[in-house]
């Protein structure tokens, strides 16, 4: 676990804040820069594609390394080739190469979430309930160290091969991400030596045209969602134009035009897969096994009014700490600090800082159980918030940056081993991958969403208003972890 956690931790970073400064230091403005944050909703979306991981076998290398380990390799291979896309692409030039690098970040978003889905399977899988807590917090400290080789990594080889804010250096940049696509080989390796994991419940037998048919289905329900994006490009430009005028917020229009511009969207997409399944072209049973049953699972556990309100906890409890995390990089350099010191304190500090606190909350978690880390880790999540507003008063005081660091990344840390013990406690056995995705990818996708917008914030109100905002929007998450105090185990 410790090794896939850090073949996992990799390339968050290279969609967040490390190609936050390289599109910084490249002339992009800010509000631009955070909207490229949104090409890591494919972790928030996995959800869609994780029943997909779970039942398709893959020519030749699902006999060959099992169910696990053949989606493992594919998707490793999948998240080199897009870095090695970006890394050669040069922002810089015109919007055209951006546009490439954002399908390219894209692709990386969705390749890094469909590892996600099978190592968080093999995960759960490979240990009883009881481990969970101390192998989340293994998993964390590989999943933070390649964050380490990500984050300061990159900065640090980006640096010194000579690129700064005020001389851009593209080949420093491109050569960065070409070392961060060898890294990944780790993973790679470690996917070829692991052994696969005993299922724990039977397979439904299901016939190669049903497979064909399910697949067919996944594209067609993909290919619907994006033609609707582009048919409706240029009504969704008139329409913001108007709002502009009627609200005379542009950034508010566009908010609420892409809200109803992704309903209508997923709107289309539900009634193409509703009508296939209508005409038999894909298997209903294995519809219903794949995509019901996961869900229907949870609900009938729960009850609707207590799943609601775990799926609440879920989709609010990262709030805080993502929607700051998607400018932090831009705010340190803003405020005087180089990459070297930004990956110096930042990353490698903050990495010891996040890995001790992953550990004590693991530690807390197996001692004291996971309500008490859990509340704990929400309300120091948001608290921690505020020390940004005294760092960007003080400026550039290396001191400081280490206090805000040390106390941010430890909070951090001491939630997200309670909180990933959490989820695994809510799944199925029988429906591991499934329920699981669905977990976590509502776990990010409201917090990517505001995410996406940190940038906008932050030109209409300034970074001491924007850390306010972040800590606000965390109280709510208090109260609602509270009121699930009974329904955890």
């Amino acid at each position: 676990m410790l090794f896939l956690g850090f073949s996992a931790g990799i390339p968050i970073l290279l969609i967040f804040s490390t190609l936050g400064l390289w599109l910084n230091e490249a002339g992009v403005i800010k509000s631009t820069i955070t909207y490229f944050s949104w090409a890591a909703l494919g972790y928030s979306f996995k959800f869609v594609w994780a029943p997909l991981v779970d039942r398709l076998p893959l020519p030749f290398l699902t006999k060959t390394l099992g169910r696990r380990r053949a989606w493992m390799l594919v998707s490793q291979l999948s998240i080199i080739g897009a870095i090695l896309l970006m890394s050669s692409i040069d922002p810089k030039v015109n919007i055209d190469s951006l546009n490439v690098m954002a399908y390219g970040a894209v692709l990386l978003g969705f390749s890094s979430a469909t590892q996600d889905i099978v190592i968080d399977a093999y995960r759960i899988e490979s240990a009883d309930r009881q481990m969970q807590s101390m192998l989340s917090a293994t998993y964390i400290a590989g999943y933070r160290i390649g964050m380490l080789v990500a984050g300061a990594g990159g900065l640090f080889i980006a640096s010194y091969l000579g690129s700064t804010k005020a001389l851009y250096s593209y080949e420093a940049w491109s050569g960065a991400y070409m070392v961060m696509a060898a890294v990944m080989l780790i993973g790679v390796a470690t996917t070829l030596i692991i052994s696969e994991p005993q299922s724990k419940h039977t397979e439904a037998r299901y016939t190669t045209q049903d497979y064909v048919q399910f697949f067919l289905l996944f594209l067609s329900v993909i290919a619907t969602f994006i033609l609707i994006f582009i048919v409706t490009a240029d009504l969704v430009d008139t329409v913001k134009q108007a709002l502009s005028e009627v609200f005379n917020n542009k950034h508010l229009a566009g908010f609420i035009v892409g809200v109803l511009q992704m309903a209508f969207a997923l709107l289309g997409a539900y009634m193409v897969a509703k009508g296939m399944i209508m005409f038999n072209v894909v298997n209903q049973a294995m519809v219903d096994g794949t995509y019901i049953n996961p869900i229907k699972d949870f609900f009938e556990r729960y009850g609707m009014g207590v799943a609601v309100l775990l799926l609440a906890v879920i989709g609010l409890y990262r709030v805080s700490d993502i929607v700051l995390g998607v400018i932090a990089n831009i705010f340190y350099q803003d405020i005087g600090f180089t990459k070297v010191e930004i990956a110096t304190v930042a990353k490698t500090f903050g990495l010891l800082m996040t890995i001790a606190g992953g550990f004590i909350g693991g530690v807390m978690a197996l001692r004291m159980g996971v309500f008490k880390v859990l509340f704990l880790g929400a309300l120091l999540s948001a608290l921690t918030n505020l020390l940004f507003i005294v760092l960007a008063n003080v400026g550039h005081d290396i001191t400081w940056l280490y206090i805000t660091i040390s106390m941010d990344n430890l909070s951090a840390g001491l939630a997200g081993a309670a909180f990933i013990a959490f989820l695994s406690s809510l799944t199925n056995v029988k429906f591991t991958a499934v329920q699981y995705a669905v977990f976590s990818s509502l776990m990010t996708l409201l917090p990517k969403i505001f995410g996406g917008y940190s940038g906008t914030l932050v030109e209409q109100f300034g970074y001491s208003e924007f850390f306010v905002i972040t800590t606000l929007i965390g109280v709510p998450v208090l109260w609602l972890v509270y009121k699930i105090k009974p329904y955890i185990k």
